[in-house]
């Protein structure tokens, strides 16, 4: 039986037999509408982001991947690391594809930096758990490019191969995704000790590039849709339609739906319209064939214009299975990013990790890595006397809706053990 309200009449009998009619009533659903007025927003970020000293190869390869920016000579002569943009990756893979396109030029940045600094010299060092051999050939492969292409001297690059790397990212008796792990170890490390190779404060075998500058733009979309909310629908009906009629006379249909409540962009209701006055009506037809009307008004606007942020932007690179891995950029955070926090100011730090692993873990670990951030810019603020920043801090862990990157590649699982810390300057103030 449909649900709804019903009544019994007695309409007689005899014999001590009552007869009755059962009347059924309208489903009991309440039908209504809301019009959100979220604003889009569009960050203007000027971004520093950090070039690992790794380049990937494919298990059992010791070719240089195609998804990594392989120029010619002539083309080499022009390359300069402030024009990013006019070499970007044929295959850029990830939601953040400017910030892959950055990361697989990276042997061109390699070779821009040593051509501009011929004192610099580098060490290249192959990681292959097939043999030792393999990493060899894999950092002869990497050399022979940037000799070949930026003409960089033979003498100022070394070789040399090894069966796994510094920190490798299989660990002694794992058992669990071993595949995605020896991935991420087929590689082959940068080693410097140039302060014009390598990241402010870092030194080491491991020690990251020198970051990368970009200035891009990203766009923070508004919820820009209107809610329907038919409840009771679903128990009531079939499914159920929907009509909005504007002050015209003029109807648009939608539907089928069979849940209580659907979204409908304003775009799809309102077309080029900027603004207008809607009568929604809901028409549900119940199992016996009764339909049932239910109307709402509503006005409607397009969407406001965006609102613009400039935000500065920094990333943190953590190790897999790392929460601690922090202290190395201990001074990088206090004497590089910190003073750059305008007064009144708002940091906005998120933590993400890789897939690899435990979900439930992951989001701790997420969470763990954004605090630490936070505790030593904190730090950094009392120290300097300052009480007028505030912190938002989240952690995403795997969540692969959210995170930086995809996991496709073994760069991309790295890039996305980080937390991201986006420095906002603080509202104007309103002279009245």
């Amino acid at each position: 039986m449909d649900k709804g309200y019903f009544s019994t009449n007695r309409i007689g009998g005899s014999g001590g037999d009552d007869i009755y009619s059962l009347k059924i009533g309208d489903p009991e659903v309440q039908f209504s509408a809301n019009v959100t007025k979220d604003m889009s927003v569009i960050l203007n970020i000027r971004e520093t982001l950090p070039l690992r000293n790794y380049i990937f190869f494919t298990v059992g390869s010791t070719e240089i991947p195609n998804r990594y920016v392989l120029l010619t000579k002539d083309q080499a002569k022009y390359f300069k690391e402030n024009h990013l943009e006019e070499f970007t990756s044929k295959n850029p893979a990830g939601r953040s594809k400017r910030q892959m396109n950055v990361y697989y030029n990276v042997m061109n940045i390699l070779g821009d930096r040593m051509e501009k600094n011929p004192s610099a010299t580098i060490i290249l060092v192959g990681s292959s758990a097939k043999r030792q051999k393999d990493g060899t050939a894999m950092a002869e492969t990497v050399k022979r490019y940037l000799v070949d292409v930026f003409s960089i001297k033979a003498s100022r690059i070394n070789t040399e191969g090894q069966d796994k790397p510094k920190i490798p990212s299989e660990k002694s008796g794992g058992t669990r995704e071993l595949v995605l792990l020896r991935e991420g170890d087929q590689r082959m490390s940068i080693v410097s000790n140039s302060p014009a190779i390598l990241m402010e404060f870092q030194s080491g075998p491991d020690a990251p590039l020198k970051p990368v500058q970009i200035v891009t733009t990203e766009e923070l979309t508004a919820n820009n849709s209107v809610s329907f909310n038919a409840e009771g629908a679903k128990d009531a009906f079939p499914s159920w339609s929907l009509e909005l009629c504007d002050e015209k006379g003029k109807v648009k249909s939608f539907g089928p739906f069979t849940e209580d409540k659907v979204n409908i962009s304003r775009e799809s209701i309102m077309g080029d319209q900027p603004q207008g006055n809607y009568t929604a009506t809901m028409i549900g037809k119940t199992k016996i064939g009764k339909t049932i009307k239910k109307d709402t008004l509503l006005r409607m606007e397009l969407a406001l214009a965006p609102k613009i942020k400039e935000v500065m932007r920094f990333s943190i690179i953590f190790e897999f299975d790392d929460p601690k891995a922090i202290t190395i950029y201990e001074k990088y955070l206090t004497n590089i990013v910190t003073p750059k926090i305008p007064s009144g100011g708002k940091v906005i730090i998120r933590g993400y990790t890789d897939i690899i692993g435990d979900f439930d873990h992951h989001q701790r670990l997420s969470l763990a890595r954004a605090n630490d951030v936070k505790k030593i810019m904190e730090a950094s603020l009392v120290k300097a006397g300052r009480t007028d920043v505030t912190f938002e801090v989240t952690g995403y862990g795997e969540d692969e809706k959210t995170s930086p990157f995809e996991n496709k590649f073994a760069e991309e699982r790295f890039y996305n053990r980080t937390v991201i810390i986006d420095i906002e300057q603080p509202k104007p103030v309103v002279h009245l």
